[in-house]
């Protein structure tokens, strides 16, 4: 009800990650209402992999640790937060993950980071990509939440590998595999 009356999201596309086994969901990410809107066009529950700043907010963390939410350090290379979202991929898990490492403030998309890639090619999962569009672009979190948006979400076909060498040299692969998401994250944003 919050998302689809309140907020006013439409859904285009369907939300096909499969019923069961590992899948990453790769969006971009215009606020902190993101996770919110995507989950309720998704059947499966998502493991968001979010920022440690607001994974550590006083009164957030233990709803956050039941959905299973994966804190990331923002300040380098996270290997733990690496680890635990291989780890959640391994048992299963849908883990959804916002390439660009921050919340644009405008409508182009920020350039991916290479750690999608990685998780994609390491855990060999599908990875599914999503577009969120809508009118909480350059509000507060608190705006944002509470102030009704109109939201279109939109969402793709598996992310196609096919002729990526994975033999080939890993930082290549990544480089590779980060452009493909990106692409088709790219193209849902042109609907």
């Amino acid at each position: 009800m919050y998302t689809r009356v309140y907020h006013r999201v439409k859904v285009s596309g369907r939300c096909v990650v499969p019923g069961r086994g590992a899948a990453i969901v790769a969006s971009n990410h215009i606020s902190g209402l993101d996770p919110l809107l995507l989950q309720s066009a998704c059947p499966r529950l998502i493991r968001w992999m979010m920022a440690r700043e607001y994974y550590d907010v006083p009164g957030l963390r233990r709803g956050l640790d039941a959905i299973g939410a994966i804190p990331v350090d923002r300040s380098g290379r996270d290997l733990a937060a690496t680890r635990a979202a291989l780890r959640a991929l391994e048992d299963g898990c849908v883990v959804g993950v916002f390439p660009e490492g921050r919340i644009a403030t405008r409508k182009e998309l920020l350039p991916f980071q290479m750690g999608i890639g990685l998780l994609a090619m390491k855990s060999g999962a599908a990875v599914y990509p999503a577009y969120v569009r809508g009118t909480q672009y350059d509000k507060e979190m608190s705006e944002a939440l509470f102030e009704p948006q109109n939201t279109t979400v939109a969402f793709g076909s598996a992310v196609d590998f096919a002729g990526l060498d994975r033999g080939g040299k890993l930082s290549e692969v990544y480089v590779e595999a980060t452009r493909r998401i990106e692409a088709a994250v790219r193209e849902l944003g042109e609907f």
